[in-house]
């Protein structure tokens, strides 16, 4: 499901940014897409963490054949099974302890549940999120995203932004903040669009 902000935020965007106007001309009728599963988005970021998006896909395709995706069946099996995916102990461990949460936690919760989490703000999604052991601010951000739909979130520790900052803005990255400024209140729009514009799929979690 593409966010229902999506078009506002592309003219938005289109508007405010030449650089963006470009790339985001480039990939006409491509949008960032709401996957509706918590467990999905979380394991999907943790399989993503400093590795290739090529590398990502390949890890998670046979750790889906495994597991399904599943937070049930993520607990089920043992740590060595899943160690076949391709995952290092410290990802192993740390699917379980979300697969355990997930399970922990009410479907009802807006957290997990319900639509765009409205009840809590980025900065509560991100504390809660963080007492998960193995989830640190990268992978609640990408849940914000990718899970929640929120419209502006600017994930600063994330390589792939930084390096389409350095690539497209002739800027060094410490200067991404200050960039990311005309982006408002559509930041999360504008860091899907140069991700895109570095990798020839586009980025999911």
């Amino acid at each position: 499901m593409t966010p229902k902000y999506w078009n506002k935020a592309k003219k938005h965007l289109s508007d405010k940014d030449e650089v963006l106007a470009k790339i985001i001309s480039s990939y006409k009728g491509e949008a960032l897409q709401l996957k509706g599963d918590a467990f999905h988005t979380l394991a999907r970021a943790i399989v993503g963490q400093q590795v290739s998006v090529k590398a990502a896909d390949s890890i998670w395709a046979r750790y889906a054949d495994l597991s399904g995706a599943c937070p049930q069946k993520t607990l089920e099996l043992e740590h060595d099974i899943l160690r076949g995916a391709g995952l290092s102990n410290q990802k192993v461990n740390y699917l379980k302890n979300i697969a355990e949460f997930i399970c922990n936690t009410p479907i009802t919760s807006p957290l997990i549940g319900g639509t765009e989490g409205g009840e809590f703000s980025d900065e509560e999604v991100i504390k809660q999120l963080c007492t998960i052991k193995g989830v640190g601010r990268w992978t609640a951000e990408m849940f914000l995203i990718f899970h929640l739909g929120r419209q502006n979130v600017l994930p600063l520790a994330d390589l792939g932004l930084l390096k389409a900052i350095e690539k497209h803005y002739e800027t060094p990255r410490e200067e991404a903040e200050k960039i990311a400024e005309i982006w408002q209140p559509y930041r999360s729009v504008a860091t899907w669009y140069l991700w895109r514009s570095l990798d020839p799929v586009a980025v999911e979690y």
